[in-house]
Order: structure tokens, then C-alpha cells, then sequence
């Protein structure tokens, strides 16, 4: 495979930072947390479950091209990187053992679906596959994290959860080029990325709405008239998930496409302090 030498795509004055936060969710997860909406919180609790598999997978596929980068400054970007990866593993990972604990969720088996996805995944053998697959799923968590950095559902978070999910996501815009820009560098195509990012949606929804309706199903909420109209509306309403996020997935499709061509390092200047849950770096 052909190495081509490209600087990283990083602005300048933008810096991966390693966070090693800890959060109290105690007092939360046995609660219908965010906006004491049944639906809400299932969707949000099973995002949760499934960071800790796919954020090791993010890090090993980006760290299989580790010989590959001469780029001292992506070097030092992927290092960034796996260091921020590793904590979002590891708090969400706490995050998601103290909900079964608090709500009698099976952990094995909630966990179960995202583990055989990466598997089926590793299975195929190429490493540009895995690769395309995390890069795909950084733009997506970088859409999402945007839209809490501004603001969207944060409003009805009791104050540890906004704290997590904000430090999440700030850490996420951070390095949200890191991955594709590793794919670039080591002759990933347009096609690949293209298609890849249409795999991980289907399957992302498939099983995130699977684990969400597992969780209402155990909590006696699935069949509610209110959680089917709440659901509804959080997914497909005017402010509702698949409308936040469209505008900036679709940039992915084209050929210029780069994570920051849509500049929204303001969002990391305003989000990463204490007003918004975030630590402010020193």
C-alpha cells in the first residue's frame, strides 16, 4: 500500500487533550434521567453501551497504520487519541455496569450485539475495512457531539449526566479528524468511505434501536402510548435526531469532504469549561 506523505488536516490552535475525568451518576441511572422521558434515556443509556466496544475498536484500527504515519504532528494527533478514546472507554464503560446494576439490566447481553458487530467486522480480514468503518463513525459522533455542544437535549440532564456527555463530546470534536485523516494518508479511496459510512448507519440504527427497545421492554415502558409518541418525535420530529444530524452527514458523500472543512472550533473554546459541565484545560 502506497504511503503518502500529507500533513494532518487539523486547524491550528485546535489541541487533542487527555481529560482523565470521572463522573458521580449515582443518584441517575436508576432514574428515567433525561427529561424523565422513558424513550430518551433508553436511547441515550444504550449509546452508552455502546462506546466501550467500538471506542477499543476506534483505537486499534487507527493504531494498526501507527508505522505507516511519518506526520510528527498526526502522530502526536493519534496519540491524543487513543488517550482520549481509552477515558470515554473506561468512564462509559462504569457508566454502563452501574445502570444494570441500578435498573437489573442484563450486561452480557446488552453488550452482546455490539461485540458480535465488531467481530463480523474484524472477521473480513482487511484492516482499510475496520479503518473506514471508525472513520465513518467519528463523523457521525462528531455531528452528534456538535449539536449537544450546542445545546440539543443537554436542557433536561441533571447536571452529572450533562458533565459526562459534554466532556464526550467536546473531547470528540477535538479529534474528530484524527481517524480520516489516517485514512487518507494511507490510500484510503472515496468509494470506501462512502460505502462504509452507508454500512454503519444501517447497522448503528439496527442495533441502537434494539438495545433502546431491550431496555424499554425489561422497564414495562415499550408498549405506552406516550413512550411510541415520544419516540417518534425525538427521532423524526422538527428537533428531532435524524433532522439535527442530516445537514452535516450528507457532507460526508463528497469527494472534498474533510471533518473540519465545517470549522466549529468555537464550540470547543465556549464548550470546554466549567459553564458547560467541561473542565477548561490549563
Amino acid at each position: 500500500m502506497t504511503v503518502l506523505l500529507q500533513s494532518s488536516g487539523m486547524p491550528e490552535g485546535v489541541e487533542i487533550q487527555v481529560r482523565n475525568r470521572q463522573f458521580d451518576l449515582q443518584k441517575h441511572l436508576a432514574t428515567d434521567w433525561l427529561d424523565n422521558d422513558p424513550f430518551k434515556t433508553a436511547f441515550f443509556n444504550s449509546m452508552s453501551m455502546s462506546f466501550p466496544v467500538g471506542e477499543k475498536s476506534f483505537i486499534d484500527s487507527v493504531r494498526a497504520y501507527s508505522d505507516k504515519i511519518q506526520d510528527p504532528k498526526l502522530l502526536k494527533e493519534m496519540s491524543g487519541f487513543f488517550g482520549q478514546e481509552g477515558m470515554h472507554r473506561r468512564e462509559h464503560q462504569k457508566y454502563n455496569e452501574l445502570l444494570c446494576q441500578k435498573r437489573n439490566y442484563d450486561l452480557n447481553k446488552l453488550e452482546s450485539r455490539w461485540i458480535k458487530r465488531v467481530e463480523q467486522l474484524n472477521k473480513r480480514g482487511k484492516k482499510i475495512l475496520v479503518l473506514g468503518g471508525t472513520v465513518a463513525a467519528e463523523h457521525f459522533t462528531a455531528i452528534l457531539a456538535e449539536r449537544l455542544l450546542e445545546g440539543w437535549q443537554v436542557e433536561g440532564m441533571p447536571n452529572g449526566m450533562k458533565e459526562l456527555w459534554l466532556w464526550h463530546a467536546g473531547e470528540e470534536l477535538e479529534h474528530k479528524s484524527v481517524a480520516f485523516d489516517v485514512y487518507q494518508q494511507v490510500g484510503g479511496t472515496l468509494g470506501l468511505r462512502k460505502f462504509m459510512l452507508r454500512i454503519f448507519t444501517y447497522h448503528f440504527f439496527v442495533d441502537l434501536l434494539s438495545c433502546t427497545f431491550s431496555m424499554l421492554r425489561h422497564d414495562k415502558q415499550l408498549w405506552k402510548w406516550q413512550t411510541l409518541k415520544s419516540g417518534v418525535k425525538f427521532m423524526f420530529g422538527k428537533k428531532g435526531f435524524v433532522r439535527e444530524l442530516w445537514p452535516q452527514y450528507k457532507e460526508f458523500y463528497k469527494a472534498d469532504f474533510h471533518p473540519w472543512n465545517h470549522d466549529n472550533s468555537n464550540l470547543l473554546n465556549q464548550g470546554i469549561d466549567t459553564s458547560q459541565g467541561l473542565e477548561k484545560p490549563a
